[in-house]
């Protein structure tokens, strides 16, 4: 049986525009390069502007304006409503048609050709064919070097390696000699690379290596049949069972100390290696506060003046012939997505500098002294500084950094959870964490504080955490716990 219902409901639906303004906020400098560039080769009407070039003078702005006011009737039609004049862009006032991210003061800087640099695994490759190696011996020595990880070990396990090369590659080689090839890589430089844990690695460097060699042969004992005790820093135990001094024991885990647990790491290039680049920089000018916005590598676009002649001479004539409407219209829609791109570009920015500004003045006296004076802070109060929407906030700060006197930090920083103290002020969880940070080091090496008496000696201060919290913390800063930080 057929019925008929009303219902009455309300959605929210975003335009085109807004979408865009939305997904190029949360783009990062660097993003927004790439992005930009994408654009100009989709868009023709968009042309990059130069430093150097394209000044466009009021004389010909107002000639461009002028020429508008000549316009006929237009056989080809467009819904007015979507539809706007060349002059909506030749004279908008909030949208700099010149140069968006550019100012006359700047000066374009030679910027310096980065040293070539030579990675771990090609300084490998050649210590290897330096080797008397067989054929089957060298291809084997290549894939080793090349299964490494970021740390320089081979975490591939060796039988597996000559079973595939057997396989894949037809090349044959026992056990033995994949073993002794191995052995002859862990000796290049930097000594200790390749090995399959960290006890083999220690050993490598320790028996390659100059020091004094009764030192050396007690380490060796050390790490050959003590390696647990050692990890674990019961030391007690290692000196009663080798019967050494307190001394002697201090000397030779200084020895162990010395050598590198991780030889590969710095010199593998991995993916996990990216560069931080600043989207904003924060500069103390005679005691106030300079906020810039780090985009000069973002190029600057405008409107191409050719295809804005081109859409001027057809909008003047009484009718467009109907092989150029199809051309006519595409003009339209490319000028209208570069109108919509450039000012979305130009709101960007303006979001970016308001919540840096809401941002630095909320947490001033963080760049007046330092972490402890952090206070607590969420998006909602951002939000509500500036009078937008939680969600805008949250795209502004998730993957962008500032560079200021007190270092660079991710905007995510200047946000967390605060609890009162016994005083009723309010203090941020990396305040606490810089607390907890201070006390182990100032703790008593030979008797490390427990997560227990850290949250003592924190209540004594006022803070109340509880010892769950005090252990989440220090695992987040990588502090070990009180048994792993115990020295002699």
């Amino acid at each position: 049986m057929l019925s008929l219902n009303q219902r009455l409901s309300l959605q929210q639906k975003l335009s085109p525009q807004q979408i865009q303004y939305q997904k190029l906020l949360q783009l990062n400098t660097m993003a927004l390069e790439q992005r930009i560039k994408t654009e100009l080769e989709l868009n023709p009407v968009l042309e990059e502007i130069l430093a150097d070039e394209y000044e466009l003078t009021q004389e010909q702005k107002d000639s461009d304006s002028d020429s508008q006011d000549d316009s006929g009737d237009d056989d080809f039609s467009d819904s007015k409503d979507d539809e706007f004049d060349i002059e909506d862009y030749m004279n908008e006032t909030d949208i700099d048609d010149s140069r968006i991210n550019y100012s006359p003061d700047d000066n374009d800087k030679i910027r310096p050709v980065a040293p070539s640099r030579v990675s771990l695994t090609e300084k490998l490759m050649d210590q290897l064919h330096l080797l008397e190696l067989s054929e089957e011996e060298t291809i084997l020595g290549e894939v080793i070097i090349q299964s490494l990880d970021v740390g320089g070990y081979l975490k591939q396990d060796l039988n597996r390696i000559v079973e595939d090369l057997a396989m894949f590659e037809h090349v044959e080689i026992s056990i033995e000699k994949a073993e002794g090839v191995l052995k002859k890589i862990q000796i290049l430089e930097p000594i200790g690379i390749a090995c399959r844990n960290l006890q083999e690695c220690l050993l490598i460097q320790l028996r390659n290596s100059n020091h004094d060699s009764y030192y050396t042969y007690l380490a060796d004992q050390i790490l050959t049949n003590y390696y647990n005790d050692f990890v674990n820093k019961r030391f007690e135990a290692i000196g009663r069972n080798l019967n050494l001094s307190q001394e002697t024991l201090k000397t030779t885990i200084e020895l162990i100390h010395k050598l590198n647990p991780k030889p590969g790491e710095g010199n593998i290039i991995s993916s996990e290696a990216n560069q931080i680049t600043p989207d904003f920089i924060i500069e103390k000018l005679e005691g106030n506060y300079i906020i810039t916005l780090n985009d000069r590598s973002v190029p600057s676009v405008t409107i191409s003046q050719t295809y804005l002649e081109m859409i001027n001479t057809n909008k003047r004539k009484r009718k467009i012939p109907s092989r150029e409407k199809e051309a006519h219209k595409f003009l339209r829609e490319k000028f209208e997505s570069a109108k919509w791109f450039i000012a979305s570009i130009q709101q960007r920015r303006e979001t970016l500098m308001k919540i840096m500004r809401a941002i630095l003045e909320k947490q001033y006296e963080f760049f007046e002294m330092g972490t402890r004076s952090l206070k607590p802070m969420i998006y909602k109060d951002i939000a509500e500084e500036i009078q937008m929407d939680i969600s805008t906030i949250s795209r502004v700060v998730n993957g962008k950094y500032v560079q200021s006197p007190v270092g660079i930090h991710e905007l995510k920083y200047f946000f967390s959870e605060g609890l009162s103290t016994d005083s009723g002020d309010d203090i941020s969880n990396k305040h606490i964490k810089e607390l907890i940070k201070e006390i182990c080091e100032n703790e008593n090496k030979k008797k490390p504080y427990s997560d227990d008496k850290i949250s003592e000696l924190l209540k004594n201060k006022g803070i109340h955490i509880a010892r769950r919290t005090v252990a989440k913390y220090r695992e987040q800063m990588m502090i070990p716990v009180a048994r792993l930080r115990k020295e002699l």
